[in-house]
């Protein structure tokens, strides 16, 4: 039976405080240059990061004291909501910005229908195989009613265009899936004829996709032009040693590094705290998954566990698209580092799945066995 017991993952709190606490840091000092000629002054990035990190502190203490179960209920109004807000970017309040339409603009609020859609998935995904959990292993109702989804929510945000957005939502659906009991072979195949689909959609189509994957494996053939951002991180990074060149003393970010409080945060962390401060911050995040990992596989409530399972794939996809992006491992693309770069809707998304999960980690009962152990059972029952 399921019981309360009243204690938050102590561990996994002090981790997302020091994320954050470190994030706000790292922003200021990664934009300081960049501002100090601007109207607001060089604090300007300081306090706008203080401000949503008190706001996220917010949320994520409201989320934790709201029982889990009231998102299983809210589940389809979530997809339902953010299938909607995508269409609107396609509308007059769609907002351009850098050759990309991802915000939805209200007077003085913007807002980024792509990060809701991370939160609507996970819930709806999980609602979903918690509802219908005797279908999941079947072809027609387990694979087959959420593969339409999936291509919607990754149409929808590549046309932005965000194709980094768009891979994030479809793995985080696939993942779950997968922890669902899904047959994998299913999963294999539509991984398959998804990749040769957006492969012809990316080679055929004229812009700066194409240009991002053929070109990011040598990025000094065009460091002055398209690779002129991931040329300068990896100076930042090389720059940095072992130790760094200390906390604030970047180079790089003195109008070298465009927007280094973003997507290329890493890169400043590379370069002030040098090899061992990237250790450290991808230690932090590790811990993070698994105390997300351990917390869903100690809950037996099926929807909290799926739950769980996403939100800790939703980190571990993000974070590896991030740092693959600012090491050259992987193409271009905009994904900041969770609870780190700069980003209002990010923190926010970020500190309330964090909150969902405390809670979730306040009411467990047995120790459940692991995903790969629950997946090894339903094959030798079905066998």
């Amino acid at each position: 039976m399921i019981k309360t017991q009243g204690k938050l993952d102590a561990l996994l709190l002090v981790v997302v405080i020091v994320l954050v606490v470190f994030g706000v840091i790292m922003v200021f000092s990664a934009s300081f240059y960049s501002t100090m000629n601007a109207e607001e002054g060089p604090y300007q990035y300081l306090m706008l990061s203080v401000q949503w990190a008190i706001l996220g502190f917010a949320v994520m203490i409201g989320a934790s004291f709201v029982p889990y179960r009231v998102y299983y209920a809210l589940a389809p109004a979530f997809v339902v909501a953010s299938i909607i807000f995508l269409l609107l970017l396609y509308t007059p309040l769609g907002e351009q910005a850098n050759n990309a339409t991802r915000w939805i603009r209200v007077g003085e609020l913007t807002f980024m229908p792509g990060e809701f859609a991370k939160l609507a998935v996970i819930f709806g995904c999980a609602w979903y195989y918690t509802k219908y959990a005797d279908k999941a292993k079947t072809f027609v109702r387990g694979f087959c009613a959420m593969a339409p989804g999936i291509v919607i929510y990754f149409y929808l945000i590549y046309k932005q265009p965000n194709l980094s957005t768009a891979i994030i939502v479809a793995f985080t659906i696939l993942v779950i899936m997968y922890f669902a009991g899904v047959r994998i072979w299913y999963l294999i195949g539509f991984v398959i004829a998804a990749f040769l689909v957006v492969r012809n959609m990316v080679v055929t189509a004229e812009g700066e996709h194409l240009n991002r994957i053929t070109g990011f494996l040598d990025p000094f053939s065009d460091a002055q032009g398209e690779f002129f951002q991931t040329v300068q991180g990896l100076i930042a990074l090389g720059s940095g040693g072992l130790t760094g060149v200390g906390l604030g003393n970047s180079v790089q970010k003195a109008f070298w590094l465009p927007f280094a409080q973003n997507d290329f945060i890493f890169a400043i962390i590379g370069e002030e705290m040098g090899f061992l401060g990237c250790i450290l911050v991808l230690i932090a995040f590790i811990v993070l998954i698994w105390r997300c990992l351990l917390i869903a596989m100690r809950n037996q409530d099926r929807f909290a566990m799926l739950t769980g399972g996403g939100v800790a794939m939703l980190f571990a996809i993000q974070v590896i698209i991030n740092i693959g992006v600012v090491t050259s491992v992987l193409p271009p693309t905009g994904v900041t580092l969770p609870f780190i770069s700069y980003g209002g809707n990010a923190i926010v998304l970020f500190m309330f799945l964090i909150g969902v999960m405390l809670n979730i980690s306040r009411k467990e009962g047995p120790k459940a066995p692991s995903f790969r152990k629950r997946k090894k059972q339903q094959e030798e029952e079905a066998a």
